[in-house]
């Protein structure tokens, strides 16, 4: 098989991570080799990235914009592409997405501006497949309350989180082919049913 490149969005609280974990696990048992990582902070350099834009206090919209950008150039070289190369899945917790609705449609950057930036960066690779959860903003905020930790964009306010969703929502609008919407307030199990389900019809 050809290698896959799926990737895993949705606002903070909507399950994404736990749901592509379930996945990885699911894949590697029917033999598929998966290779699962995230932005910001699948590599070495990425850690330190991830570090300043969610641990940091203070950090310019711009400044998140080409933080965000040079984690992905050194994340498709060191891992995405040569995973892809080798023919693997890559099962990818965020990634273009994730910096044009939160940079652009949250923060307001100027979109022509980003979407050059952003296929630049990404050396115009698309993914073949995209989950969005999408959950209600406070349903999505309970969930955090359970977290030893909260990042600087779990602390953001409620104006910024519904921002974050109705850009995600219009996101889908525009690419259905690409983009399966996932109800995230359903059970764990009833949302990787659905996942599970779209895997097996997508995968050979």
């Amino acid at each position: 098989m050809q290698g896959a490149f799926i990737t895993f969005e949705g606002g903070e609280g909507s399950g994404k991570s736990t749901q592509l974990v379930r996945l990885a696990d699911y894949l590697e048992k029917k033999g598929y080799p998966v290779v699962s990582t995230r932005e910001p902070g699948g590599t070495a350099i990425g850690t330190g990235i991830r570090s300043l834009l969610l641990d940091g206090k203070q950090v310019a919209y711009k400044t998140e914009l080409f933080l965000c950008l040079a984690d992905r150039a050194q994340h498709l070289q060191e891992v995405i592409l040569p995973a892809l190369s080798a023919h693997k899945v890559v099962l990818c917790d965020r990634f273009t997405d994730s910096t044009l609705i939160y940079q652009g449609y949250a923060r307001g950057l100027d979109f022509p501006e980003m979407k050059a930036l952003l296929s630049y960066a990404a050396e115009a690779v698309v993914p073949d497949l995209t989950f969005l959860f999408d959950i209600d903003i406070k349903k999505g905020q309970s969930r955090l309350k359970g977290r030893k930790e909260k990042n600087r964009l779990d602390q953001e306010t409620e104006l910024f989180r519904q921002k974050v969703r109705q850009g995600y929502l219009a996101l889908a609008k525009s690419g259905p082919s690409r983009i399966h919407l996932i109800h995230a307030d359903q059970t764990e199990n009833a949302i990787f049913l659905t996942i599970q389900k779209k895997i097996d019809a997508f995968l050979p």
